[in-house]
C-alpha cells in the first residue's frame, strides 16, 4: 500500500519518565541515538523484531507547547493494555469501543507526558485474515522456487 506510516515521534517533557512508561506498558526498547555535537537528544524506539510487521519511531524532548503525537498501536487485548496504561501513570480518554462490526475496537489514552495515543484491537475476523496472509506469501515463494528449479534442470 502506498504511503504507509513508517515512523513516529513521541514528544516528552520528561524523556526518562516517558521512556519508563513505554518500556513498561509495551515492552519497547528505547536507546539514545548518536547525534552530532550540539544537536538535541534523540532516542530510537524499537517496537518490533526485524522482519515483523509494524513500525519503529523516536522519542525526544518536547520542542514546543502542545507538540502533538497520534498513532494507534495494535494490541491483542485493549482491556489488558488500558490496565497497564493506568498502572504506569497514564489515563483513559476514550474507553474501548467497537469501530464497526467485524473491524475491531479502539480506545484512546493519555501517557505520562499528556500525549494522546490510540489502541487498536483487530476483530476475530481481522485476525483470521492476518494469519492467512503469511501462508499465502509462503505458498507463492514455494511455487516460485519450484519453477526456478525446473528451469535449471532444462
Amino acid at each position: 500500500m502506498p504511503n504507509p506510516i513508517v515512523h513516529f515521534e513521541i514528544p516528552a517533557d520528561d524523556v526518562a519518565r516517558a521512556q519508563t512508561f513505554y518500556q513498561n506498558v509495551f515492552g519497547w526498547k528505547i536507546k539514545q541515538m548518536p547525534i552530532p555535537a550540539g544537536g538535541p537528544e534523540y532516542y530510537g524506539v524499537t517496537t518490533r523484531k526485524e522482519g515483523e510487521a509494524g513500525i519503529n519511531g523516536g522519542l525526544m524532548k518536547r520542542n514546543m507547547p502542545g507538540q502533538p503525537f497520534a498513532n494507534y498501536v495494535g494490541v491483542k487485548s485493549i482491556d489488558d493494555f488500558l490496565s497497564k496504561v493506568t498502572a504506569n501513570g497514564g489515563s483513559v480518554i476514550m474507553p474501548r469501543q467497537e469501530i464497526a462490526p467485524g473491524m475491531g475496537s479502539i480506545a484512546v489514552f493519555k501517557d505520562t507526558e499528556e500525549n494522546m495515543m490510540g489502541l487498536y484491537q483487530p476483530s476475530e475476523q481481522e485476525m483470521k485474515k492476518m494469519k492467512k496472509a503469511p501462508a499465502k506469501k509462503k505458498a507463492a515463494k514455494t511455487r516460485t522456487a519450484k519453477k526456478a528449479k525446473k528451469r535449471t534442470r532444462r
